[in-house]
């Protein structure tokens, strides 16, 4: 394969430019997302999220998704405990203990995203109602149960998550995402075959997210 490599300079604002990736938002009329450097809003309950080094503001479809999913069934779940599978940054889990969800384990296999999850579970008063810590989902076996599981990952890792199962209680409802339009019905059938029905369904840019609960 041929090979080239180009230079451009980098601007001398670039530390304040790449804020401009991470925009708040408002989930279901209820909820509000946001950077640090955005302030709250007296209207919404607030969820301040500084990503550090570790995956995952909200802005994404995918985590959008899983957001409004999350905040639209919270009562449901109401003081029932939760697990977070691929923290990241911990908005999910920060998002489910304000809405009243917990206590939440949440589970990532970087270093930096379980002390980016404990960091913002701190800085939104919720650090009592959520637990992290590593694991990884090839190699450690059973995912701990909950009643309720979240997991915004990739459609490989999806089907990880069907395939080594739960060490526990089959969880009522699990909330699923990082997936592209068309490989929502694999994933549905690979849950299928553990007694999962598809609750909901919804897209946005491209990307999904499904609501399955257990039959």
């Amino acid at each position: 394969a041929l090979v080239s490599v180009s230079t451009t300079e980098v601007a001398d604002d670039w530390a304040e430019r790449w804020r401009a990736f991470h925009q708040p938002l408002v989930i279901a009329d209820r909820m509000y997302v946001r950077p640090p450097w955005e302030p709250a809003r007296d209207d919404l309950l607030d969820v301040m999220i500084d990503p550090g080094q570790a995956f995952g503001t909200g802005a994404h479809a995918t985590t959008r998704l899983c957001l409004e999913l999350l905040a639209e069934n919270a009562e449901r779940f109401a003081q029932a405990r939760a697990v977070d599978v691929g923290s990241g940054s911990g908005v999910l889990a920060v998002a489910a203990a304000k809405l009243g969800v917990g206590p939440i384990l949440a589970l990532d296999h970087e270093v930096e995203s379980v002390r980016a999850t404990l960091e913002n579970a701190e800085v939104n008063g919720v650090a009592g109602a959520i637990t992290a810590q590593r694991f990884d989902l090839l190699r450690d076996g059973r995912i701990p149960s909950a009643p309720l599981v979240l997991a915004n990952l990739l459609r490989p890792l999806l089907l990880c998550v069907a395939r080594v199962g739960f060490d526990g209680p089959v969880p009522e409802a699990l909330i699923l995402s990082g997936l592209l339009d068309h490989e929502g019905d694999e994933i549905v059938g690979a849950f299928a075959s553990h007694g999962y029905l598809e609750a909901e369904r919804r897209s946005h840019a491209g990307w999904t997210a499904l609501m399955l609960t257990h039959a």
